[in-house]
């Protein structure tokens, strides 16, 4: 038994030493020169050639050992084709240039300055009669002349005629007090028209006794720019009332000379004593006053009528009974 062992051993040995020296020959034998390769635009390496080793099994028998030996594959290097890559070209894009055209602005031809002759103005109609209110202060809260009116200038001759409107808007009222007078200037843009109060303690009557005005305005259509118009009235006695009282009056006209009027209109005015700034009990005027003549009159007549139809009757009865004789 021992004997098998140990021819066993040996046969393993001798095996052992023929592979190593088979290994030695391959391994002697000349490389193989592999065939040059053309240089290739992409400057890719050849793949290298790989060698495979003989790899050997041995089976321990009873026997005789075998040995297998593989030849060695030789691989035949696999050349590769250069890959030429065509470059792209791009075609360059022309962009056109857009051409802006001047644009020519067309000089502005100069106006000439047109030259309007001024048109005089023409006479307010009579129907735009405005009522204004205007008052003087004697002090910081006392009123001393207050007046509620709408005016007219109005001019009325064979030749001419015209009216212009003051307009209670662009008026300003002016004016001062003393103990027994006081004036009322009613200022425009045309002129003025002034009134100047009086204070009668004796009378107990308060009253205008001047009225002026200047007035620069073509009251006559006919000439363009006429000249201006200046009335002055004194020693007067106009719109009188008790002391304490207003003066009141629906239409009134002042004759101021020249065919020249003053119109005044719903009319009410108070100089001096004005209760808590209010307008006193009115005194009207004479035209507003009511006139009982006609009624008198009427009553006289038809009182007149009566007793002549009493009278006919008494006496046609009367001849009556003296027609009959007793029997």
């Amino acid at each position: 038994m021992k004997t098998v062992v140990v021819l066993a051993f040996l046969a393993c040995l001798a095996v052992s030493a023929l592979s190593l020296t088979e290994d030695e020959k391959i391994n002697r034998r000349p490389a193989t020169v592999s065939p040059a390769i053309e240089f290739s635009t992409n400057e890719h390496p050849p793949p290298p050639t790989t060698k495979s080793k003989t790899l050997t099994t041995t089976t321990p028998t009873t026997t005789t050992p075998t040995t297998t030996t593989h030849k060695p594959t030789t691989h035949k290097p696999t050349t590769h084709k250069p890959t030429t890559h065509k470059p792209t070209t791009h075609k360059p894009t022309t962009h056109k240039p857009t051409t802006h055209k001047p644009t020519t602005h067309k000089p502005t031809t100069t106006q000439k300055p047109t030259t309007t002759k001024p048109t005089p103005p023409q006479p307010t109609p009579p129907t735009n009669l405005t009522v204004g209110n205007y008052t003087v202060m004697a002090n910081k809260t006392a009123v001393c002349v207050m007046a509620h009116m709408a005016l007219q200038i109005r001019l009325a001759t064979p030749k001419s005629n015209g009216t212009f409107i003051v307009q209670p808007k662009s008026t300003h009222a002016v004016g001062s007090c003393e103990a027994t007078k006081a004036n009322l200037t009613l200022e425009f843009p045309q002129g003025f028209i002034t009134f100047m109060f009086n204070k009668s303690i004796e009378k107990n009557t308060v009253y205008v006794d001047a009225v002026s005005f200047s007035l620069n305005y073509p009251l006559d259509k006919k000439v363009a720019n006429g000249p201006p118009y200046t009335a002055n009235n004194k020693s007067m006695n106009l719109f009188a009332a008790k002391i304490g009282h207003s003066y009141s009056c629906k239409s009134e006209a002042l004759y101021m000379g020249d065919g020249m009027y003053l119109d005044v209109n719903q009319d009410q005015m108070q100089a001096f004593n004005l209760n808590k700034n209010e307008f006193g009990k009115p005194d009207s005027c004479a035209a507003d006053k009511p006139d009982y003549r006609v009624a008198i009159a009427v009553g006289v007549t038809l009182l007149v009528l009566i007793i002549i139809v009493v009278v006919v009757y008494l006496l046609g009865r009367r001849k009556r009974a003296n027609g009959y004789q007793s029997l």
